[in-house]
């Protein structure tokens, strides 16, 4: 095997071909509802992740999963695109995994999934040498054993590992106790731990697992993170929202590019909300994706949402 050159972030998770259908209103149940545009794009949680970084200048490597249709080709070409490197796995006959979005007027979306079970990336697609030829490594936890088994890896190798979690799939916990800095959805800690408060469920995970630090994201109240001695809370920038859709991929970017920087845990969380804010204003999972100096102007002059209450 060519020995691979050492990146900046390797990602293993979900890459998806997103139809984003923008609504006026959501459809009540049994209604007929017209749409006007629909429009395919690229997207997926570690793999939009992964596309923003490169684009601010980290060498990154996407690891996953594709079938062999034209939904895998768009994938590989926005890869290229982008410039990142690439170790996809190809499932022969499987259909690439879809998602269909609905936007309302107000820029919240309703996803529709729909993925074949060959595309699940196994143990035994991963090479070891993808994973510890980078200085981070980031994971969603969908396919859980091979994540579990990248991030035991990286661990194993002094590499920080960030995860994006949003659902308690099987295993869950094995890969939580080898994650470092984990930001998951807003209901995430209740469901796993059923503590109700949030501030306490983050401090549960914390000391049950070990993480570094403990985060979970909250859309126009921004991000709450606790990492072992002091709460911080960074509220969300205002801006004028178009699409959702990617903002929590683009939020753990900003975070990844902060901590490569070596920035202080307030600016990274606040330069995550700039760039995920950013992203909302434009249709679909990277359409927002900003210049590092477009994220830096919304952090000097933006206005931001009032203090939360998250508890």
């Amino acid at each position: 095997m060519t020995k691979l050159s050492k990146v900046d972030l390797v990602g293993v998770g979900l890459n998806a071909t997103d139809t984003v259908i923008p609504l006026t209103n959501y459809p009540p149940r049994g209604s007929k509802v017209e749409y006007q545009t629909a429009t395919v794009l690229p997207g997926g949680q570690v793999a939009s992740t992964v596309v923003a970084c490169q684009r601010w200048g980290i060498k990154t490597r996407y690891v996953g999963k594709l079938g062999d249709d034209a939904a895998a080709a768009l994938h590989r070409e926005a890869f290229a695109h982008a410039g990142v490197e690439t170790q996809i796995t190809t499932a022969a006959g499987a259909a690439s995994p879809q998602s269909l979005i609905l936007v309302d007027a107000g820029g919240e979306r309703t996803v529709l999934c729909r993925r074949d079970e060959r595309l699940i990336l196994q143990p035994t697609d991963l090479v070891r040498e993808w994973i510890v030829n980078a200085r981070a490594l980031h994971v969603d936890g969908h396919d859980t054993a091979a994540a579990t088994l990248a991030a035991t890896w990286a661990r194993a190798a002094g590499i920080p590992v960030i995860a994006d979690l949003d659902e308690l799939y099987p295993g869950v916990e094995e890969l939580i106790e080898n994650i470092d800095y984990l930001i998951v959805s807003r209901d995430f800690p209740h469901r796993l731990t059923s503590e109700p408060n949030l501030e306490k469920a983050l401090q549960q995970i914390q000391r049950r697992y070990g993480c570094t630090l403990v985060a979970a994201t909250l859309g126009e109240e921004g991000v709450v993170a606790w990492d072992g001695k002091q709460l911080h809370h960074t509220p969300a920038y205002c801006v004028p929202v178009v699409d959702t859709t990617g903002a929590g991929d683009i939020f753990h970017a900003g975070f990844i590019y902060g901590l490569l920087q070596d920035w202080p845990l307030a600016r990274q969380l606040d330069f995550a909300c700039a760039a995920a804010a950013l992203n909302c204003m434009a249709v679909g999972a990277r359409g927002g994706i900003q210049p590092l100096e477009t994220i830096e102007d919304l952090m000097k002059t933006g206005s931001r949402h009032l203090t939360p209450h998250y508890v």
